[in-house]
């Protein structure tokens, strides 16, 4: 796997097109244990993060990645934006220097930027949040990655939210009440890795 700043455009333009598709769904998921806004906040931020990127020259990943946490950071709403700008920046800040992104590269920054989202967020795996697809992702790039396990691990690691219990953020309000819905974050999570493994796919 190789990652250069054209195909970080390429994986946010995935990325945005699976959120405008599913804006309606993610809303819907949000309004069962959340705020009822996840999708809208998502889909916003994620047209102005496109926007951004097709009006920029980049050099590397690590610039593009910069300049879309910063735009996800201003422009999503919610709990998701700072969560989500904080893992890009971290990515970003991690990747510098690297380019093109390999996987070991990829790996470490996957690792920084849920870092970034646990201290944010202050959550940790098992609590019902978008952690509990992001870490399993990152535990792939150990174990022979390939685009096919990529999607198949972040979509299985999206499916187990619903059985859990929410302890953060406004689900956890709910109690036993949160079990039995999917994390509307976990899922935001799914189209990003989904479209990263299209984005690889498509580059090999």
């Amino acid at each position: 796997m190789e990652l250069n700043a054209q195909d970080i455009i390429t994986w946010m333009h995935k990325t945005n097109e699976r959120l405008q598709n599913n804006k309606d769904y993610l809303t819907t998921l949000d309004q069962a244990i959340g705020d009822g806004d996840h999708g809208i906040n998502m889909a916003r931020g994620f047209k102005e993060v496109v926007n951004k990127l097709d009006n920029e020259n980049y050099e590397t990943a690590s610039d593009a990645l910069r300049d879309t946490a910063m735009t996800v950071m201003s422009k999503v709403g919610g709990a998701s934006g700072p969560l989500y700008g904080t893992a890009f920046l971290k990515l970003a800040t991690s990747l510098k220097g690297i380019d093109p992104v390999d996987e070991s590269s990829f790996k470490t920054g996957l690792e920084e930027a849920l870092a970034g989202v646990k201290q944010r967020g202050k959550s940790d795996q098992g609590e019902k949040t978008l952690i509990d697809v992001w870490i399993p992702v990152m535990e792939l790039f150990d174990n022979n990655f390939s685009p096919e396990k990529l999607t198949d691990t972040a979509e299985k690691a999206m499916e187990n939210t619903k059985d859990m219990k929410a302890t953060k953020g406004r689900a956890s309000y709910l109690g036993d009440r949160s079990i039995g819905h999917l994390d509307p974050g976990s899922v935001s999570s799914f189209y990003l890795f989904t479209s990263l493994a299209d984005t690889v796919k498509g580059g090999e």
